[in-house]
């Protein structure tokens, strides 16, 4: 399983990514992560930790700390094999990409 070391808390616990989960001191806290901005407690994060852009679960993450949990969390993801999981990815990320663009 890959381990993959975001930062050490205050505390002197680590931090890491380790297969499909995030983990503080290798005891898994948050299966992914969540933007401030879609998060009903910004206002205190934000107060507290003005550089935050990410939780995961009791955590806070900066922006470069959440691209780094991104990425350890999709290198986890098995690829797919299986056509029809191909297909439903591949649509999936269409649908996703039309949205983004304003193309309903």
């Amino acid at each position: 399983m890959q381990v993959t070391f975001i930062r050490t808390t205050s505390d002197g616990r680590a931090i890491e990514v380790i297969g499909p989960y995030i983990c503080i001191a290798r005891d898994p806290v948050a299966d992914g992560i969540v933007e401030i901005a879609n998060h009903p407690n910004r206002n205190a994060i934000l107060s507290a930790v003005p550089n935050a852009t990410h939780m995961a679960g009791p955590l806070v993450l900066t922006a470069e700390e959440a691209s780094a949990v991104r990425g350890a969390l999709a290198a986890a993801q098995p690829a797919p094999t299986e056509p029809s999981e191909i297909d439903k990815r591949l649509r999936e990320a269409v649908n996703t990409r039309n949205r983004n663009a304003g193309i309903e």
